[in-house]
């Protein structure tokens, strides 16, 4: 079996744990000092850095969500001064403004050491040419791969997304054994190399990290059948430090997290009380090494479950479940976090319609679809075709520039959209994952 850190990936889990508490007090005399954000917040409920003793403790810190961030906009839970941060990234929010990361040095290095593991996971060595396919830029994705693979000393091709017959194309000329995309753009990709009358046997691919998105074992399965590869699920965030931390090996039997690094625990979303291993609720991970932006306890309002059963491959890292929902409204289109209330305040700037909207995603081949219904107000409805086209045009642009992914655009009869007396129903999946 393959490991890229077995001290850390194996280490029994008293000895793990011992790494985690001391790691644990640091992260929170470190934020206490050097975060108002923090220091307030403790301050409030009358906690002090040497309350934290144990990983027990880690229940009578408060909790981060990812407004704290927005509020704080764009560096105020940065722990470091900027003249240590080397890196920016962002993530798109719900009313444009963007949730800001910063990375120092370490940081960085912490990030390739995570990612590098999750490579070896999928069975990635110094020999292989790893394909990144996912976006580079402000989005974490390309870049947190780019730097695992020149860790372990791997070939990487930074292709970046789209332009899909020149990634086939570079596939097979370039001898590309590992792809690392979105689970949707591996089926587009599948069906584009059938479409060009390249088989699975014409390239040397050999295995599959995918992740920014939900996907199912079906998917998976066709993914695998597709390109005669083994297709590792990955999962990360931004705010946490982008893709790495966690991942399967290849029993595929839940997600190893890199709890070195991360901590996580799972709480009922509404009771906030933390809850036994093997219960399903919401995902909640302190980092522990971050030096930038450090977080506590923050809630992701992803849904899953926590296994910590030593696993078949060896490592002794607690396995996270894949992510079977979310609890609040975001939705996931190719890769991209995607608010209904991003949708509301291009309607309410642009004021032309009402603001009455619904968002249609569904799964056309191995690609997302977003619909988006808004409806005219009357008296857009009597005016001509062309001034309702011109307004759908304009919407359709505004959208795609706030959201960054394309949209279809319907202006629809004033009140055909379904009103409700308690929470509106903004979103309609029809994807089965």
């Amino acid at each position: 079996m393959q490991y890229w850190n077995p001290t850390f990936e194996c280490m029994p889990r008293e000895e793990l744990k011992k790494v985690q508490t001391e790691r644990l007090i640091e992260t929170v005399k470190r934020v206490y000092h050097n975060v108002p954000f923090y220091r307030n917040k403790m301050q409030k409920i009358g906690l002090e850095p040497c309350d934290i003793k144990s990983l027990d403790d880690l229940k009578k810190l408060p909790f981060t969500y990812k407004q704290d961030l927005r509020d704080n906009y764009p560096y105020g839970l940065f722990a470091a001064p900027m003249s240590e941060i080397v890196r920016i990234h962002a993530s798109s929010g719900t009313t444009g403004k963007q949730t800001v990361v910063g990375y120092t040095r370490r940081d960085l290095d912490t990030w390739a050491e995570v990612m590098a593991r999750t490579l070896v996971n999928a069975g990635a060595d110094k020999d292989s040419f790893v394909q990144v396919a996912y976006g580079y830029g402000l989005f974490t994705g390309g870049l947190g791969v780019h730097y695992g693979v020149e860790r372990i000393g791997a070939t990487v091709i930074p292709v970046s997304g789209g332009n899909t017959k020149r990634q086939i194309q570079i596939m097979k000329d370039f001898g590309t054994t590992i792809l690392a995309c979105t689970p949707s753009y591996a089926l587009y990709l599948a069906e584009e190399m059938e479409e060009m009358g390249v088989s699975k046997n014409d390239i040397r691919l050999k295995a599959g990290i995918f992740g920014a998105e939900p996907w199912s074992e079906k998917m998976r399965n066709e993914i695998e059948e597709r390109f005669g590869i083994t297709a590792i699920d990955i999962y990360g965030l931004s705010e946490i430090i982008g893709p790495g931390v966690a991942s399967e090996c290849k029993c595929k039997c839940g997600l190893h997290v890199q709890e070195d690094h991360f901590i996580p625990e799972i709480i009922d979303p509404d009771t906030e009380e933390v809850l036994p291993p093997g219960s399903t609720g919401e995902l909640v991970f302190s980092t522990v090494t971050k030096e930038g932006l450090p977080l506590l306890r923050y809630r992701t309002r992803d849904i899953s479950s926590l296994n910590y059963e030593k696993c078949e491959c060896g490592r002794t890292t607690v396995r996270m479940s894949k992510v079977s929902g979310r609890t609040d409204d975001m939705i996931i289109v190719r890769g991209v976090n995607v608010f209904p209330s991003q949708i509301e305040s291009v309607l309410l700037n642009m004021g032309e319609t009402a603001p009455h909207y619904l968002l249609v995603v569904d799964r056309v081949g191995s690609l997302d679809t977003l619909d988006v219904l808004v409806e005219m107000n009357q008296k857009m409805f009597s005016d001509e075709v062309k001034h309702i086209e011109d307004v759908e045009h304009r919407l359709k642009k505004e959208i795609e520039d706030t959201l960054g992914i394309s949209a279809r655009v319907k202006l629809v009869e004033p009140k055909s959209i379904e009103r409700s007396e308690g929470k509106a129903k903004r979103v309609i999946d029809k994807r089965k994952f």
